[in-house]
């Protein structure tokens, strides 16, 4: 039979479960937030983060005597256990919510505050002994707590990000090594252009993406220095003096992160000026990602009356109607990721430039907006490197027989006959069908067919040497 124990706040008494580790405000809140169905314990870096805030809290305020010992060293064995995952059904939480993250905070001190009082041999709910406000909230507000645990959350989830972007890119560069001797038509404006390498084209995707990898690095310097220490608006009220020098310093050690104490706590306090670059970040990637996905779709378009220069791997069949359809499923569900992080990136503006005064509220939203989209980042550069871009194989016949047939070759005769013979070959070309060889060399005799193999090899297409 289950069994009950009665709490209260200012606002009056609650029953809960004596299964429950959470306590009467997080009840309230699981009340009130019915927003994305997605509790906080789905980022469990984040329900970590929260452990190492309030682990590093307790030893601070251990060594500066506001804290007594016993209690001390209770709240930090509880917050080992609840950074370790064991008590992750208790944050309950939804990720969106009114009050700035108070919410979260609360439903970190209750339940590491019951979890204390067990160690100590008391019962859930006797507060008398460990609080979740008076000691494990010592010398804390919210409106340090909170984005000092968003900010180590968001520094480590950026490693696995930046890791696995990191995979992708190397991916690329990959199949630019192996697709260096395959001749193909480089385009511009979807039309013909001049020739290329496809393993050129390959690297310079590796590449695009490798530079934001220093972009994430960039942005997680930003996201290293932290306000905690500020308590309510950054006048360090309740605090004792060297708290947040020495709160840093355990943080330092307790996160292995380079965790900097903000200069000016005011202005760190209210300040998301490091959520709205990451996320810029973020969407930059985004954007950079969905264009390669577009070329990848176009590339293999077909196959038999698109481009065809490159397969990529068959995944599913791609129609319900149209029998040996195969769809590029890979490329288009990136698509549309990087169209939600874009989407997100918005969000997170709006949710920054809405602070007011000595804090800004809109945090919770700030923080789902960036968990979501690096996850959903994350998983969408694994999908598009495994199951797609290691698969990937050239039509090397088919695409080097669509630069020995193209117009756009003319423009390597421009230093050899000048721009206006070579629009006239390139006029006639379009016009009857003829190649611009026949044209230039059969028919006209601008060139002989020496100088045209001298300048049509395939290592002068790709790298072109200029010659008259």
């Amino acid at each position: 039979m289950t069994t009950f124990r009665i709490e209260h706040d200012f606002l009056g008494e609650r029953e809960l479960p004596d299964t429950a580790y959470y306590g009467i405000q997080t009840l309230r809140a699981l009340e009130n937030f019915s927003i994305t169905g997605i509790p906080i314990n789905t980022e469990r870096l984040f329900v970590q983060a929260l452990a190492y805030v309030k682990k590093g809290a307790a030893l601070a305020n251990c060594e500066l005597g506001v804290l007594p010992a016993p209690i001390g060293e209770a709240i930090v064995a509880a917050c080992d256990r609840v950074a370790a995952g064991e008590f992750d059904n208790q944050f309950l939480t939804d990720m969106i919510q009114g009050g700035a993250g108070t919410s979260v905070n609360m439903n970190a001190n209750e339940v590491i505050a019951n979890v204390a009082l067990e160690i100590m041999g008391h019962p859930k709910g006797a507060y008398q002994y460990c609080h979740p406000n008076n000691h494990v909230n010592c010398s804390q507000s919210t409106n340090d707590a909170y984005p000092t645990a968003f900010r180590i959350a968001l520094n480590n989830k950026l490693v696995g990000y930046r890791e696995t972007l990191g995979a992708l890119a190397d991916a690329f560069a990959q199949k630019g090594v192996e697709f260096q001797d395959v001749l193909k038509m480089g385009r511009t404006q979807l039309q013909d252009a001049v020739p290329m390498s496809m393993g050129d084209e390959f690297h310079a995707f590796a590449t695009n993406l490798r530079e934001e990898l220093l972009r994430i690095d960039d942005s997680r310097r930003l996201i290293d220095e932290i306000n905690m220490g500020a308590t309510a608006i950054g006048t360090r009220v309740n605090a004792p003096a060297g708290y947040p020098e020495l709160v840093t310093e355990y943080l330092r050690r307790i996160t292995g992160l380079n965790l900097i104490l903000a200069g000016d706590l005011i202005e760190a306090t209210y300040d998301t000026g490091a959520y709205v670059q990451l996320s810029g970040v973020l969407k930059r990637t985004a954007v950079k990602l969905s264009k390669i996905c577009n070329d990848l779709r176009l590339l293999s378009s077909g196959p038999r009356c698109g481009i065809n220069e490159i397969n990529l791997p068959p995944l599913q069949p791609g129609s319900s109607i149209m029998p040996g359809k195969v769809n590029p499923v890979v490329p288009e569900v990136v698509n549309q990721t990087a169209f939600y992080v874009i989407g997100a990136d918005l969000t997170v503006t709006m949710a920054a430039e809405a602070g007011q005064l000595q804090l800004n509220v809109m945090e919770p939203v700030i923080s789902f907006a960036l968990f979501t989209s690096i996850s959903y980042m994350t998983n969408a550069c694994r999908t598009l490197r495994d199951k797609c871009v290691v698969g990937i194989t050239a039509n090397k016949a088919h695409a080097e027989s669509l630069v020995r047939n193209s117009i756009g070759i003319v423009t390597q005769l421009n230093p050899v006959i000048g721009y206006e013979a070579s629009a006239e070959i390139a006029k006639e070309a379009l016009l009857t069908g003829k190649s611009v060889h026949d044209i230039a060399v059969t028919e006209r005799g601008l060139l002989t067919q020496e100088k045209w193999d001298e300048i049509f090899t395939f290592e002068n297409l790709i790298r072109p040497v200029f010659m008259r």
